[in-house]
Protein backbone atom coordinates (compact mmCIF):
# COMPACT_ATOMS: atom_id res chain seq x y z
CA UNK A 1 0.00 0.00 0.00
CA UNK A 2 1.30 3.06 -0.75
CA UNK A 3 1.38 6.25 1.33
CA UNK A 4 2.33 9.34 1.36
CA UNK A 5 2.28 11.50 4.62
CA UNK A 6 2.27 15.13 4.96
CA UNK A 7 3.61 16.87 8.00
CA UNK A 8 4.85 20.42 9.64
CA UNK A 9 2.09 22.65 8.85
CA UNK A 10 0.61 24.90 11.81
CA UNK A 11 -0.28 28.59 11.99
CA UNK A 12 1.87 31.22 11.87
CA UNK A 13 2.31 34.95 11.46
CA UNK A 14 3.56 36.73 8.07
CA UNK A 15 7.01 36.40 7.46
CA UNK A 16 8.02 33.34 9.60
CA UNK A 17 8.58 30.03 8.36
CA UNK A 18 7.67 26.98 7.84
CA UNK A 19 9.26 22.92 6.65
CA UNK A 20 6.52 20.73 5.36
CA UNK A 21 7.46 17.34 5.57
CA UNK A 22 5.95 14.17 2.81
CA UNK A 23 6.96 11.12 3.88
CA UNK A 24 6.49 7.85 1.77
CA UNK A 25 6.60 4.29 1.92
CA UNK A 26 5.06 1.46 -0.56
CA UNK A 27 6.69 2.34 -3.58
CA UNK A 28 9.89 2.92 -5.19
CA UNK A 29 10.64 6.63 -3.99
CA UNK A 30 13.35 7.40 -5.93
CA UNK A 31 11.48 6.65 -8.82
CA UNK A 32 9.32 9.34 -8.52
CA UNK A 33 9.13 13.10 -9.03
CA UNK A 34 7.42 14.35 -5.89
CA UNK A 35 5.14 17.35 -6.49
CA UNK A 36 3.34 19.86 -3.44
CA UNK A 37 0.06 21.27 -4.26
CA UNK A 38 -1.84 23.82 -1.85
CA UNK A 39 -5.91 24.57 -1.87
CA UNK A 40 -7.13 27.46 0.10
CA UNK A 41 -10.25 27.97 1.10
CA UNK A 42 -13.02 28.25 -1.73
CA UNK A 43 -10.36 27.96 -4.29
CA UNK A 44 -9.61 25.31 -6.72
CA UNK A 45 -6.10 23.46 -6.05
CA UNK A 46 -2.92 24.31 -7.61
CA UNK A 47 0.44 23.39 -8.08
CA UNK A 48 3.32 24.77 -5.52
CA UNK A 49 6.56 22.97 -6.68
CA UNK A 50 7.86 20.00 -7.91
CA UNK A 51 11.50 17.98 -7.62
CA UNK A 52 12.58 15.15 -10.10
CA UNK A 53 13.67 12.00 -8.48
CA UNK A 54 17.58 13.03 -8.11
CA UNK A 55 16.82 16.20 -7.03
CA UNK A 56 18.17 17.94 -10.25
CA UNK A 57 15.18 19.72 -11.35
CA UNK A 58 13.12 21.29 -9.47
CA UNK A 59 9.87 23.92 -11.02
CA UNK A 60 7.92 26.16 -8.89
CA UNK A 61 4.78 28.17 -9.20
CA UNK A 62 5.67 32.15 -9.77
CA UNK A 63 3.44 32.71 -6.47
CA UNK A 64 6.19 31.02 -4.28
CA UNK A 65 9.52 31.75 -6.41
CA UNK A 66 12.26 32.93 -4.36
CA UNK A 67 10.44 32.18 -1.27
CA UNK A 68 9.93 28.14 -1.26
CA UNK A 69 12.76 25.59 -1.64
CA UNK A 70 12.13 22.44 -2.22
CA UNK A 71 14.91 19.24 -1.38
CA UNK A 72 14.65 15.37 -1.24
CA UNK A 73 16.02 12.98 0.57
CA UNK A 74 15.94 9.40 -1.01
CA UNK A 75 17.30 7.22 1.48
CA UNK A 76 14.94 8.54 4.08
CA UNK A 77 11.87 8.56 1.17
CA UNK A 78 11.09 12.08 2.70
CA UNK A 79 11.14 15.30 0.51
CA UNK A 80 10.83 18.94 1.85
CA UNK A 81 9.12 21.87 1.07
CA UNK A 82 11.04 24.88 2.70
CA UNK A 83 8.84 27.81 3.25
CA UNK A 84 10.09 31.27 4.10
CA UNK A 85 8.45 34.66 4.29
CA UNK A 86 5.41 33.43 4.27
CA UNK A 87 2.24 35.77 3.56
CA UNK A 88 -1.28 35.29 4.42
CA UNK A 89 -2.15 34.33 0.96
CA UNK A 90 0.01 30.95 1.57
CA UNK A 91 -3.07 29.50 3.68
CA UNK A 92 -4.51 26.52 2.57
CA UNK A 93 -3.83 22.56 2.85
CA UNK A 94 -1.02 21.69 1.27
CA UNK A 95 -0.53 17.81 -0.39
CA UNK A 96 1.99 16.41 -1.61
CA UNK A 97 1.70 13.66 -4.62
CA UNK A 98 3.46 11.09 -6.36
CA UNK A 99 4.26 11.07 -9.95
CA UNK A 100 6.71 10.74 -13.01
CA UNK A 101 5.59 14.19 -13.93
CA UNK A 102 5.29 18.07 -12.96
CA UNK A 103 2.49 19.69 -11.83
CA UNK A 104 -0.76 18.71 -13.02
CA UNK A 105 -2.74 17.15 -10.87
CA UNK A 106 -4.63 14.57 -13.13
CA UNK A 107 -1.89 13.42 -13.81
CA UNK A 108 -0.94 12.26 -10.28
CA UNK A 109 -0.31 8.69 -9.10
CA UNK A 110 -0.34 9.18 -5.57
CA UNK A 111 -1.43 11.83 -2.99
CA UNK A 112 -1.24 12.40 0.64
CA UNK A 113 -4.09 13.92 3.06
CA UNK A 114 -2.59 16.98 3.20
CA UNK A 115 -1.66 19.43 6.04
CA UNK A 116 -2.89 22.64 6.54
CA UNK A 117 -1.14 26.02 7.19
CA UNK A 118 -2.60 29.26 8.18
CA UNK A 119 -0.63 32.37 8.20
CA UNK A 120 -1.87 35.22 10.25
CA UNK A 121 -1.20 38.83 9.55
Amino acid sequence: QVLLVESGGGLVQAGDSLRLSCAASGLTFSSFVINWFRQAPGREREFVAGISWNGVSRYSADSVKGRFTLSRDNAKKTVYLQMNSLKPEDTAVYYCAASRTFGVDSFMNYWGKGTRVTVSS
